[in-house]
């Protein structure tokens, strides 16, 4: 058990499905074999959902991870102490939302000092943290901020294949501004580097085609010739081991039954649908580019079966079972994307 990676695993909203996610997989055997997890938020949060689900887990509310007993049927947690009370399950709420962001910002202090090797995120609610001040657009901005990064960015891990995205949360309109040649090589440098830095030697990258059918050499659109083919013929001369652009309805397919180590995916839902019809459970959020390693569930916080009982805890299982896996690399992360830098 001492050999094994701490993983500070954050409750998310706590009127979301979070916490019940959170709960069922830090009491899985599974996750006890693979990582000691110690929940981040608040114990008044998961001691009424053990009564209202009637489970058979002790919590027990710490306040350092050294205090943590990593014991079957006992749920450590870093007490935050924002929450106070009850509050109403599914409903947007500017305590749950201070709470959701202050589980992120120790965490992240945690994995920055070298507490715990991983963080692993419960889903928040736009929202409710807008509510609580935060100016953020989501996790991922926040962590960058936290940590002094502006080369974060999302990768999704599926079975095996990891899918980058040239362009996140923005709208379609202005995803499709964004397609330049400088700015999908960067993006294919960045995926690359990712590749690399979790244990891909030689990377296969492709890179999605933006418009039907690639463009149908410009019938369709022009991104493919004036922007995409250049960026990815560039990379080649640089030595990298990139091809594209592919067609979107294919490439995600190629990339499943093993032909690519990594997909650049052009736009956000582009990259989204293709993992999550495949296996939506089974997808995992990394973010890349900080300089500690954090996973997180790809759903939101689902409040309308909030407090029921009826969360599937699988896609948390997944990103549990992913940040003990890539643990091992955490520990050069500093290097290639110093904190602090800006």
């Amino acid at each position: 058990m001492s050999d094994l990676p701490i993983l500070a695993v954050t409750l998310g909203d706590p009127v979301g499905i979070g916490p019940e996610i959170t709960l069922k997989t830090l009491a899985e055997p599974e996750s006890l074999q693979l990582a000691r997890g110690v929940a981040v938020g608040d114990a008044i949060v998961l001691e009424r959902l053990v009564r209202h689900l009637g489970l058979n887990l002790e919590i027990n509310p710490i306040a350092t991870v050294a205090d943590a007993r990593f014991t079957t049927g006992v749920i450590d947690i870093l007490n935050l102490g924002v929450v106070r009370e009850d509050l109403p399950w599914g409903e947007v709420n500017a305590t749950a939302g201070a709470a959701a962001v202050g589980a992120i910002e120790v965490a992240t202090r945690l994995a920055l000092a070298g507490e715990v090797d991983a963080v692993v995120t419960a889903p928040i609610n736009k929202e409710a943290i807008w509510a609580a001040g935060s100016q953020h657009l989501g996790h991922t901005e926040m962590l960058g901020e936290l940590t002094g990064s502006t080369r974060f960015n999302t990768m999704f891990w599926v079975s095996g294949l990891k899918i980058f995205f040239a362009t996140r949360h923005l709208s379609l309109r202005e995803a499709i501004g964004q397609i330049t040649r400088e700015n999908i090589e960067h993006a294919i440098r960045e995926a690359y580097t990712a590749l690399e830095v979790f244990g891909t030697e030689k990377p296969r990258l492709a890179v999605a085609a933006l418009n039907p059918h690639g463009g149908e050499n410009g019938k369709f659109g022009d991104e493919e010739i004036i922007a995409i083919a250049p960026a990815v013929a560039a990379a080649r001369v640089a030595g990298l081991d990139v091809v594209g652009p592919i067609p979107a309805d294919s490439v995600f397919h190629q990339g499943i039954q093993g032909r690519f180590d990594g997909v650049l995916s052009l736009y956000h839902d582009q990259g989204h649908i293709a993992s999550k019809t495949y296996d939506f459970d089974g997808t995992v959020s990394v973010t890349v580019g900080l300089p500690i390693l954090r996973t997180s569930v790809d759903h939101g916080t689902a409040f309308d079966i909030a407090g029921t009982g009826r969360a599937s805890h699988g896609t948390m299982v997944a990103a549990f079972k992913a940040a003990a896996t890539l643990a091992p690399y955490a520990r050069k992360l500093p290097s290639i994307y110093p904190p602090g830098v800006r």
